[in-house]
């Protein structure tokens, strides 16, 4: 057994670095040969595929890299990314790349295979040429080759456009007029500061932002009216989400009374449909000066109790209040279909699909038999989980399997036989794979 040198100096620590760095980048280069070596071993025809079509649900096949590149089995990209670690759309992401190189880049990817250019960069061209048609990959993969390992980003975006508008004009004529017009509006409401805010982005037509700055000027005006002593900036933020809740179609006949009493009919209710998890002291108020956190499931995020409590205490809020469930209690049914009870239970438990580095959310996620019916298996809390619907198709036609160890532990096998463990704190994968 071998043992490392030691860093004493400023000489050991540099040749330290020096020699991890050159291991790091041949690991990196191995393991994007062992990702084309499995599209390879996966690799399919569109006539292999027709049985996807006859059966809804079963393997298909996808296009991972860009145009003249292999198809790849479906589910083979699930087995691919559990074993690397990383969700199955970034196995794909991954997979996509590898062969882009390996079939549309070869010059670049020679540099690769000989040691004398990163993988990261390789990959981060690949990224680029993938929607490219195959001879603006190769016109790229001539011009790149050379100078790839000191190309910037700007140079090979030019590069990119290049090879677009002399290989494929229309698509770089659709993408012009799609860039010349900006126009957007984005609210991102994953993006929730503590405080309970988000930003809100856009770039709208000048008369539409005419219009829509005079009506939430108006707006806070009319805060300003009925009393409020905010800032007019708040003010302003409170009359956008006050449009939100209102029929916005213009009366032709708004200066008779009854036409008011229609439009004021239609002001919709504010409704907050928000799955929050309080501790009992902070839905109380007997939290004294203490600090309580409220758990929005909807967003993944952490907020203040007191913000929720501000957002139902509105006067046009409708508050829906749903039972307590239980987590340590037991569901079961003696029907198929998992009632709506047993399906908010397993959400509220798992909040993420239970599959192998899956975070897609438990909510929209479809809620499984671990032990198939047809098999014994029954509809209870013991016997349920949440697989969003890629998942589901890869356990029932993809030969994945798996156990539950208790009501949080799922042990999986894939295919090949590797062995992951996903329970609460995330996936694990042994060190023995006794199942291989």
């Amino acid at each position: 057994m071998t043992t490392a040198p030691t860093l004493d100096t400023a000489a050991d620590v540099l040749s330290r670095v020096r020699a991890e760095r050159q291991v790091e980048h041949q690991a990196a280069a191995n393991l994007l040969t062992a990702a084309v070596a499995w599209a390879g071993i996966h690799s399919v025809d569109q006539r292999e595929s027709y049985l996807a079509a006859v059966v809804p649900g079963t393997e298909g096949e996808l296009m991972v890299a860009g145009p003249g590149a292999p198809l790849v089995a479906e589910f083979s990209v699930c087995e691919f990314a559990a074993a690397m670690g990383i969700t199955t759309d970034a196995g794909a992401c991954y997979l996509g790349e590898a062969v882009e190189l390996a079939h549309r880049l070869r010059r670049v990817w020679t540099r690769v295979q000989s040691g004398d250019l990163p993988a990261w960069k390789a990959r981060r061209i690949a990224q680029q040429t993938i929607s490219l048609p195959l001879d603006g990959a190769e016109y790229v993969d001539r011009h790149v080759a050379p100078v790839a390992h000191k190309i910037g980003i700007a140079a090979l975006d030019r590069l990119i456009e290049e090879a677009r508008v002399r290989f494929d004009p229309d698509e770089s004529r659709e993408r012009r007029l799609a860039a010349a017009d900006g126009r957007h509006f984005d609210i991102d409401t994953r993006q929730v500061s503590y405080d309970g805010t988000i930003a809100v982005d856009g770039v709208l037509d000048l008369a539409d932002a005419i219009d829509l700055d005079a009506a939430i000027q108006r707006g806070a005006a009319e805060l300003a009216d009925l009393g409020s002593d905010l800032s007019l900036d708040v003010r302003r933020s409170m009359a956008a989400g006050d449009l939100a809740r209102r029929q916005l179609a213009l009366e032709l006949n708004t200066d008779q009374p009854e036409a008011e009493g229609k439009r004021s009919k239609r002001t919709m209710p504010r409704q907050v449909v928000l799955h929050a998890h309080l501790a009992v002291a902070a839905i109380s108020g007997a939290s004294g000066d203490e600090l309580f956190l409220a758990r929005i499931e909807n967003t993944r995020s952490f907020i203040d109790a007191d913000q929720v409590r501000a957002w139902c205490a509105n006067p046009d809020t409708q508050v829906v209040v749903k039972p307590v469930i239980d987590l340590t209690g037991h569901i079961a049914t003696t029907a198929y279909e998992v009632p709506d009870r047993l399906r908010e239970r397993q959400v509220l438990l798992h909040h993420t699909c239970v599959f192998p580095w899956c975070t897609r959310p438990g909510r929209k996620a479809d809620c499984d038999h671990v032990t198939a019916a047809s098999q014994g298996g029954t509809t209870c809390s013991c016997n349920t989980a949440p697989l969003c619907r890629r998942h589901h198709r890869v356990k029932t036609h993809g030969r994945w399997t798996y156990t539950a160890v208790d009501e949080t532990t799922f042990r999986w096998r894939s295919p090949h036989g590797l062995i992951f463990i996903r329970d609460h704190t995330g996936t694990h994968q042994p060190a023995e794979q006794t199942d291989i």
